[in-house]
């Protein structure tokens, strides 16, 4: 006889485990990419519950679905690391009170439609529950049920709402002081644009979370208050439909009836319980991007932790006495898988916004990333971060280190703060010149003495001097001595003779007519010189494209004729350098702009645009060189200088070059150093006036001597520009 056919290698029941895990994995996936679809269904479940009866397997299916989820939202609430992790929760709190609401009703259909048939009328859970509870005692189970009604309604549902009415509040108040703290850090270049604004988006979702939080325990104590109502109805009402139509003595009624009562008000407090907790305790640690499923989801499952001890929980529930087991062990099998497959495979957390939802880098899911962890590369191998090396390669376009003494400068009380004048500076600057120099960053540097400070570009050395952080900083305008009693020294940044003196001689130094500094003043006014120094090495590539981009879109279509087809981003770049270096605003960018199209049209040559630029800005560049009396005071290159430039210049065309005999060059040196010392004598600061021709070779001489000497062609006077002539050179 031929026995039963056995598979080979006896292995049906693994591969049938196989599958259903496989299954279950299918399931998850289809639940993340369909999130938006599945969050509306069980809305529309919700709702459904609400309207239509539930036979009673399906009633203790959707209870221990209210239990797992109030559990699963108390779990993560403890395993969050700050409020703005779980921004999502007074959603969830919402959706939640909706589901226990619903359960309530159809679980009140229930008991006054079939009470009367005994207690297992509206389900298992509810007649477990107050079994459980009452252990065979009326009176122990409404004193039971009682007791934890007014823990959920007067402790923590109105604890927590207290508390979310006050972190609201509080956070609102300290708002506009935190903005401030954020603006202060980003002038004094401590953090860059993109890190200003994550703090600024931090610190509104923030706000948004408290204020909403504040709203949301309205549905809690709404919830609670609501449950006791429904319990008193559906007991007075049970007893009296048991009575009067169902022919129920009163001992019955009141036997099966508040069984029941007690039993459905349990599984409907015990959650509400729990999710009020976790509210109190969320509020007490505020933004994410994308629809509400997408936050739900996404932050949910990035803690599998919470999941597995969610799923340990459900299944001991499974084991207790009278609990139905199918729906738990369930609950908990899946809950269970779900937290195993997402602490081994963190790449499989639900995705949003392209990224994982989980901790990137972290080495265990659910646990905060350390810097510097191992991350995977595209085969799956741990590979090492690179980031502190990236970092470390970072160079500041601009540095101001402080010796350990200084450091109260930032936060100087006396006057304004250093960050302060720092930010005014980039302002005025961004007005003046038509572009914002970079952050400034601020650091401290052992190394150097107490009361010193360095100012560096790109990471080199410009500046440096000496400030007292308790002291004033006193100068003689006429030039004489200063009468006071302090600590003679120089001036750090035009070398002049000073004085530091004490706070209690500022009134007798603005009495004597003598210039008084606070020390951030000094501080700031020799960074905005080493600035003015170095602005053209201060306008990248970066900057100049993001001043074309903010042009005007009637601007946009001459920027598109003239880029790349007849001057580069590179060659307007060298332009707006040009033009800087010699303290020329590129505020009128769309003039630049025009003159720069008309001139690479017939020239490629760097120089002979920049002068034509110059050219068209007349206006401007006459305008900003008006001394107090309306007019322009000149000192003309003589018509024997004029021409000795002349013969010099070497070559033919754009390539000409200036060459001429070094003994000339003093020569020219010496005598622009008498002419202007003389001017200067005279209270006069005088521009020096050329033919256009060999103005950029003139400058390029003067500016190594005297780099503040304005060198202007005549072509850069405009015509209704008032002018006096002091002399020749």
């Amino acid at each position: 006889m031929a026995g039963p056919i056995v598979p080979q290698g006896g292995n049906a029941p693994a591969a049938s485990a196989t599958t259903s895990m496989q299954d279950l994995g299918i399931a998850a996936k289809l639940i993340s990419k369909r999130g938006d679809l599945y969050f509306a269904l069980g809305i529309v479940i919700i709702l459904t519950v609400l309207l239509f009866p539930l036979p009673p397997m399906v009633l203790d299916f959707f209870l221990g679905i209210s239990i797992t989820i109030s559990v699963l939202i108390l779990m993560t609430s403890i395993f969050v690391d700050r409020p703005l992790s779980l921004n999502s929760f007074p959603t969830i709190l919402l959706v939640s009170t909706m589901l226990r609401l619903s359960l309530n009703i159809a679980s009140t259909r229930l008991i006054l439609s079939h009470g009367h048939e005994g207690t297992d009328a509206a389900g298992e859970v509810i007649k477990a529950f107050g079994s459980f509870v009452m252990q065979g005692e009326l009176v122990i189970g409404i004193i039971i049920f009682a007791i934890l009604t007014i823990i959920n309604f007067m402790v923590i549902t109105k604890g927590s709402g207290r508390i979310a009415e006050v972190s609201a509040r509080f956070s609102l108040d300290a708002m506009p002081g935190k903005q401030m703290a954020i603006d202060a850090d980003l002038s004094a270049g401590l953090i860059d644009e993109d890190t200003a604004k994550a703090r600024r988006k931090d610190l509104e979702d923030e706000n948004t979370f408290f204020g909403a939080m504040d709203g949301a325990s309205k549905f809690v104590r709404g919830d609670a208050v609501a449950g006791l109502l429904i319990t008193f109805i559906n007991l007075i009402g049970g007893i009296v439909i048991g009575i009067v139509q169902r022919d129920l003595s009163f001992s019955e009624a009141m036997h099966t009836y508040t069984i029941l009562t007690i039993g459905d008000g349990l599984v409907a407090q015990i959650p509400a319980i729990i999710v009020s907790t976790a509210a109190g305790m969320l509020v007490t640690k505020a933004g994410s991007d994308g629809s509400v499923d997408k936050a739900v989801f996404g932050q949910i499952t990035q803690f599998p932790m919470a999941m597995g001890i969610t799923s340990s929980l459900l299944f001991l529930m499974a084991l207790l006495p009278g609990i139905p087991a199918i729906p738990f062990l369930a609950l908990s099998g899946a809950t269970g898988y779900l937290a195993y497959t997402f602490w081994k495979h963190p790449e499989k957390l639900y995705k949003r916004g392209g990224a994982t939802a989980g901790t990137a880098g972290a080495g265990k899911a659910g646990m905060p990333a350390q810097p510097g962890a191992a991350g995977l590369d595209a085969a799956g191998k741990p590979q090492l971060a690179e980031e502190s090396i990236t970092d470390a390669m970072q160079m500041d376009n601009l540095r101001l280190e402080l010796g350990y003494g200084l450091l109260p400068l930032i936060n100087y009380q006396k006057g304004h703060r250093l960050t302060e004048q720092i930010k005014a500076l980039r302002k005025q600057m961004a007005k003046e010149l038509g572009f914002v120099i970079p952050p400034v960053r601020i650091q401290d540097n052992m190394q150097l003495p107490a009361n010193s400070y360095v100012l560096k570009v790109k990471e080199i050395e410009c500046g440096s001097g000496e400030v007292r952080p308790d002291m004033l900083l006193v100068m003689n305008p006429s030039g004489g001595k200063i009468s006071l009693p302090g600590e003679e020294t120089t001036e750090p940044t035009f070398g002049l003779p000073a004085m530091w003196i004490s706070e209690n001689y500022r009134e007798e130094a603005l009495f004597r007519n003598y210039t008084v500094v606070d020390p951030p003043t000094v501080v700031t006014t020799h960074l905005t010189e080493i600035i003015k120094e170095n602005m053209s090495e201060l306008l990248s590539y970066a900057e100049t494209q993001k001043l074309l981009d903010d042009l005007p879109k009637t601007q946009q279509k001459l920027i598109a004729e003239t880029i790349p087809s007849q001057i580069s981003v590179s060659g307007v770049q060298r332009v707006l350098q040009n033009l800087l270096n010699e303290m020329v605003s590129v505020r009128d960018l769309a003039t630049i702009m025009e003159a720069v199209s008309e001139a690479s049209r017939i020239t490629q040559n760097i120089t002979l645009i920049t002068e034509h630029v110059r050219t068209r800005l007349a206006r401007q560049i006459s305008n900003a060189h008006l001394n107090e009396e309306g007019y322009i005071p000149i000192l003309a290159l003589s018509p024997n200088w004029e021409r000795v430039f002349m013969e010099s210049l070497d070559g033919s065309g754009e390539e000409r070059t200036l060459s001429m005999a070094p003994t000339k060059i003093q020569e020219f040196i010496t005598a622009i150093r008498s002419k202007f010392d003389q001017m200067a004598l005279q209270g006069e600061s005088p521009v020096l006036l050329t033919s256009p021709t060999i103005r950029p070779y003139v400058r390029s001489i003067v500016e190594r001597f005297r780099s503040t000497t304005v060198v202007l062609s005549q072509n850069e006077i405009h015509t209704k520009t008032k002018i006096k002539t002091l002399g020749q050179v």
